[in-house]
């Protein structure tokens, strides 16, 4: 398994010149490599190899123009050409986008392989630089002086902080124990989630709570002469607020789903269409807030490491409008709607909780197909009668509850 750690730098002057530098060259191999495959593919209709890059590389240096490329060191120039070939790899597999170019206000990045630099008792020498990189190491758990990496990450973002990041190949870690009990999530707006423990977590809406000194700094950037100190201390300012209400969101999501992991051996939810989701103008803010594709991501590699289940029911799955105790299905349900009584069995349903049970009861039935183990034997939906078919109900007008 392959780790990371990410660490606070201070680079000395000297090495963040030679750093500035080193982001100056990636980007300019990138740029002018993505350049040079588009124009073979549209005016050749060539696909272009990695090994054609890197001739290319070593021509650029044995010009004029580019003999500055030399300065530099060569291991982060080749990772660039190795991480825009896997780019359009993933980009003709359908998996991302077609790569962009790089700019210099975005974060800066340089990797680093082991011929690139040498850990030693705790400390980090890089290649071109004379002196150790000062860090701060802050993972108690972990014994520095014996840490070998793999590769080293430099990296710069735009408020002017900068990070090293340390790629560790480590061993599995231990299964957690089972506690014997599985968990729905339905994930909201108002609650940010709610399961069918009966358990609401709380939406926290950083960005909501910093909206107003963000949109002051954005203000005082728009006044700002472009190009001016001032313009870029007000920009400085502006992703400063920004890293803040990012850091807070990822913290709040690592919480929550390590303590989820920890409290559940099974794990449902729903494959949320988050991209096409925020394509309503009038979510798009509130659901790119609270950091749903985020938080399934951090589940799903948590849940490996411990040893717990994840599975994810079709998004089409109508857990809201279905009932959890007799399993009738309502023919709409408006998202004013927050509590409905069933016109079947007359239970009175929370419609986050409702859902989240809906959820969890999908999710057993999914994980019986897929593994074909007794896993959920024995667990049925509350109530005598089983669900029905949608076809064979005639509507039924639900009242709404304030």
């Amino acid at each position: 398994m392959r780790a990371a750690y990410k660490c606070r730098a201070y680079p000395d002057p000297e090495q963040a010149s030679i750093f500035a530098r080193t982001f100056g060259c990636v980007r300019l191999v990138w740029n002018k490599t993505l350049a040079e495959r588009h124009r073979a593919w549209h005016a050749e209709a060539k696909k272009t190899s990695y090994k054609q890059t890197d001739a290319a590389l070593t021509e650029w240096k044995k010009t004029e123009d580019l003999a500055f490329l030399s300065e530099v060191s060569s291991v982060p120039l080749q990772q660039t050409l190795r991480h825009q070939h896997t780019a359009f790899a993933n980009f003709f597999a359908g998996r991302t986008k077609y790569p962009r170019v790089k700019n210099r206000n975005s974060r800066q990045s340089a990797h680093y392989t082991r011929s690139a630099f040498r850990m030693k008792d705790g400390e980090l020498r890089m290649a071109k630089t004379s002196t150790p990189l000062a860090f701060v190491w802050s993972f108690d758990e972990v014994d520095l002086a014996s840490l070998s990496p793999t590769m080293v990450v430099i990296s710069r973002e735009p408020d002017g902080r900068w990070y090293v990041t340390f790629a560790v190949d480590t061993d599995d870690p231990e299964p957690l124990n089972q506690v014997g009990h599985e968990i729905g999530i339905d994930l909201g707006i108002k609650d940010f989630a709610v399961t069918s423990d009966g358990e609401r977590i709380a939406n926290p809406k950083h960005l909501v709570r910093k909206a107003k000194n963000l949109a002051r700094y954005q203000r005082r950037m728009a006044r700002c002469q472009r190009g001016s100190k001032n313009r870029r201390r007000a920009k400085a300012k502006v992703a400063r607020a920004h890293r803040k209400v990012r850091n807070a969101r990822q913290d709040f999501l690592h919480r929550t789903s390590t303590n989820l992991v920890r409290k559940a051996d099974t794990i449902v939810i729903e494959d949320l269409a988050v991209k096409n989701m925020v394509k309503n103008r009038s979510l798009a803010r509130a659901i790119s807030d609270a950091g749903w594709g985020e938080f399934r991501r951090q589940l799903e590699y948590k849940c490996e490491r411990a040893g717990r289940r994840l599975v994810v029911i079709d998004r089409w799955y109508p857990s809201s409008k279905t009932c959890s105790s007799c399993g009738y299905l309502l023919s709409q349900l408006s998202l004013s709607t927050r509590h409905w009584t069933c016109p079947g069995c007359r239970t009175r349903h929370d419609r986050d909780m409702n859902a989240a049970k809906n959820i969890l009861a999908a999710g057993r039935a999914v994980a019986r197909q897929n593994s074909g183990d007794v896993c959920g034997a024995g667990v049925s939906r509350q109530g005598s009668s089983l669900p029905q078919s949608a076809m064979k109900q005639k509507p039924r007008a639900v009242r709404r509850v304030a």
